[in-house]
């Protein structure tokens, strides 16, 4: 899902209907163990167990009660997810663990982001489900996407982009937090002045570093080394640095320097990143299914390692939305040797 304006890419989500990342979800959960070290409990869902704090309600819960809960931060990072039992809605105390309501997706939250914006699908199908949400925003649009969106979009799936200048960032995940690396490479070298040249290049460079914080959808810490430059003249990119982050609906932080002039940057969790939506069996199955779409063979196969074809199995949308597209069903074949996948002939 992308929202543009002309060639000019806003925001950027992967939007997954049969995988969703389950925020705003309400479920009736129960408690499985009270971890006052913690600060919370953990409370068992349908598929896996979340965290939920004692200021979001875990405080004076006792082990095995059922609880109302609402996810407020989606699993990621290797941890479930957030919870919070202020719901707003009444939740009957009784019965078994179940998802009660789904939370929006990211087409609402979108369309709500941006109310003036026209919303089109390239699948009248997908247009006629959505159609009771978003009324008569949404049209079929069959056309390609502006050659430079899609440039735009597919230099976000590589740990690299381009910043203006000449300069690179590079995007360092680590399960503690994000290291943004600027390199100037050669770029300043022509320029004059080494320092001035290094001031004009990373101060250019903050807004594109801004806008793919936000279309990478990267959160928690944030570690940004820009490019050269001493840590006491660095302290003058702060104020761009805060006022190019302004924009974002996040609203993330820069905290300040540290002491190696690492710029310190907080911004919300609550949507797993890009780079965790393109890794793990999900994802390398529904490029498989991509791919095996590709094929005009009717025998085709994708076979896959148990991971990644128990993975599409639970993705009964993108299984059926095969089908309905491609008029053939997905033959799927297990093969604990894979440790990916592959097109067989059939």
């Amino acid at each position: 899902m992308a929202v543009a304006d002309g060639d000019r890419l806003l925001d950027f989500s992967i939007w997954r209907r049969g995988a969703p990342d389950g925020v705003g979800d309400i479920l009736r959960g129960r408690v499985t163990a009270m971890v006052p070290a913690m600060g919370g409990a953990f409370v068992r869902l349908p598929d896996t167990d979340g965290f939920l704090p004692d200021s979001e309600g875990a405080a004076g819960l006792s082990e095995g009660a059922a609880i109302g809960v609402r996810i407020t931060r989606a699993a990621q990072g290797g941890k479930g997810p957030r919870l919070s039992a202020q719901l707003g809605v009444a939740v009957p105390p009784d019965g078994p663990v179940v998802l009660l309501a789904r939370g929006a997706g990211p087409v609402e939250r979108f369309a709500s982001l941006y109310p003036d914006a026209a919303i089109f699908a390239d699948d009248p199908a997908l247009v006629a489900d959505l159609r009771p949400i978003l009324g008569e925003r949404i049209s079929v649009r069959r056309e390609k996407l502006d050659d430079s969106l899609e440039s735009t979009i597919d230099a976000l799936m590589q740990p690299e982009a381009g910043l203006p200048g000449g300069a690179r960032m590079s995007v360092f995940p680590t399960p503690a937090l994000v290291a943004i690396d600027v390199d100037a490479g050669g770029a300043t070298a022509a320029r004059g002045h080494k320092a001035s040249s290094q001031m004009l290049l990373n101060r250019a460079a903050i807004p594109a570093i801004a806008a793919q914080i936000r279309l990478r959808n990267l959160s928690g810490a944030i570690l940004l080394d820009f490019a050269g430059m001493k840590t006491s003249r660095r302290l003058a990119l702060g104020p761009a640095l805060t006022e190019a982050l302004a924009a974002d609906p996040l609203r993330p932080r820069f905290l300040g320097f540290t002491a190696l002039g690492l710029a310190e940057i907080s911004r919300l969790r609550i949507h797993p990143p890009l780079h965790e939506m393109l890794t793990g069996p999900h994802a390398a199955g529904l490029r498989g299914l991509r791919a095996l779409m590709a094929e005009s063979a009717r025998n085709q196969i994708l076979a896959a390692s148990p991971a990644i074809v128990s993975a599409l199995a639970a993705d009964i949308v993108a299984v059926a939305d095969f089908a309905r597209l491609t008029g053939r069903r997905a033959i799927l074949r297990s093969d604990p040797g894979l440790p990916g996948w592959r097109l067989e002939d059939g």
